[in-house]
C-alpha cells in the first residue's frame, strides 16, 4: 500500500456509494468529497487509543458537525479497524449502530455527539477542547464543519467563544466545497469572503486542496502544533462534492440523492478497487 493510502480512499469510495444504493437512501455526493480528510485523519493524524473512551484524555479527538456525511465516516472506521467492515451492510437499517445521522444512542465508538441537526458541532469541540486545556493535555480537537452549515448562527457564536477564551488546541476544518441540497452556497445564502470572515473573528486561517493528500496529510499534522498559536485555526477545505464520480463532481444534486441502478454501476466502474466490497 502505498504512503497516500490509494487503495483505502478508493475502497471508501465503493463502499460510500454501495451503502446509499443499498438502502436506496443518503447523502453520497459530500461524502465522496472528503474521503481524502478521513484517510489522513485516521491512518495518518489522530492520536487515539482503538478502546473507546468518551473523555478521551490524553488523545486528539474528532467531531463531525455535517453529520449526513455520515457514510464516509463508518466507512472509514471499518477499513481503520475500528468496526466490523461487515456492519457496513447495517447502514441506515432500524436498531442498528449505523444510522443516517451519527448518533449516542447506538453506542457507536468513537461518536461523542449525535449530529443530525446542523451547527452544533462547533460548540461541543469547542467544549471538549478547553476541557483539554484546563486539564493540561497537550491534544488537539478536531471538528468538521460543511460550508453550507456555516449559515447557522450558533456556528459564528462558537467561533467567538473560542476565540475570546484563546482555545488554541480547537482546529475547525470546512469542507469548502460550494454546493448545499438546495443549490449553490452562493446562491443560497452567500457565504462572502470566507477566509476574511473566520480572520475577522479572531480566528487562524489555513487553506487546502482537500483531495491533494500529502499536502492535506501535513496541514492537519502541522495544525496539531497548538503551542505556537494564539488563537483557534480554521481549515479551509477546498473539495468537489462526488469527488471520484465523473458525473457527480461539483454537482449539487448529489448532496443526498441516491444513484439508481444504472448511475450506481457506472459510478463503481470509475472506482476499481483492490480490495474486497462488504
Amino acid at each position: 500500500m502505498s504512503n497516500n493510502h490509494e487503495a483505502v480512499r478508493t475502497q471508501i469510495r465503493r463502499d460510500i456509494l454501495q451503502m446509499v444504493y443499498k438502502v436506496k437512501s443518503g447523502h453520497p455526493g459530500g461524502s465522496l468529497g472528503c474521503v481524502e480528510f478521513f484517510t489522513a485523519l485516521y491512518f495518518d493524524v489522530l492520536d487515539y487509543s482503538e478502546k473507546f473512551e468518551m473523555k478521551g484524555e490524553n488523545q486528539d479527538v474528532f467531531y463531525l458537525s455535517n453529520g449526513h456525511i455520515s457514510p464516509v465516516w463508518y466507512s472509514t472506521m471499518a477499513r481503520r479497524g475500528l468496526i466490523p467492515v461487515s456492519e457496513l451492510r447495517t447502514f441506515r437499517k432500524l436498531d442498528t449502530r449505523l444510522q443516517g445521522h451519527p448518533t449516542t444512542a447506538e453506542h457507536l465508538d468513537h461518536v461523542r455527539i449525535a449530529s443530525g441537526s446542523l451547527g452544533q458541532g462547533l460548540s461541543a469541540a469547542c467544549g471538549h477542547a478547553m476541557a483539554k486545556k484546563m486539564n493540561g493535555e497537550d491534544k488537539s480537537v478536531f471538528v468538521l464543519m460543511g460550508d453550507g452549515e456555516l449559515q447557522e448562527g450558533q456556528i459564528w457564536e462558537a467561533a467567538m467563544f473560542s476565540a475570546s477564551n484563546k482555545v488554541t488546541n480547537l482546529i475547525g476544518v470546512v469542507d469548502y466545497n460550494g454546493q448545499q441540497i438546495d443549490g449553490t452556497v452562493d446562491n443560497v445564502l452567500s457565504l462572502g469572503d470566507l477566509k476574511s470572515k473566520w480572520l475577522s473573528f479572531g480566528w487562524d486561517v489555513v487553506e487546502v486542496d482537500g483531495h491533494d493528500y500529502q499536502t492535506l496529510k501535513k496541514t492537519l499534522i502541522d495544525a496539531k502544533n497548538f503551542s505556537k498559536r494564539e488563537k483557534p485555526l480554521c481549515i479551509l477545505m477546498k473539495t468537489f462534492m462526488g469527488k471520484g464520480v465523473d458525473f457527480m463532481e461539483n454537482n449539487h444534486k448529489w448532496h443526498g440523492s441516491p444513484p439508481n441502478k444504472e448511475q450506481f454501476e457506472a459510478a463503481m466502474a470509475q472506482l476499481p478497487s483492490s480490495m474486497e466490497d462488504f
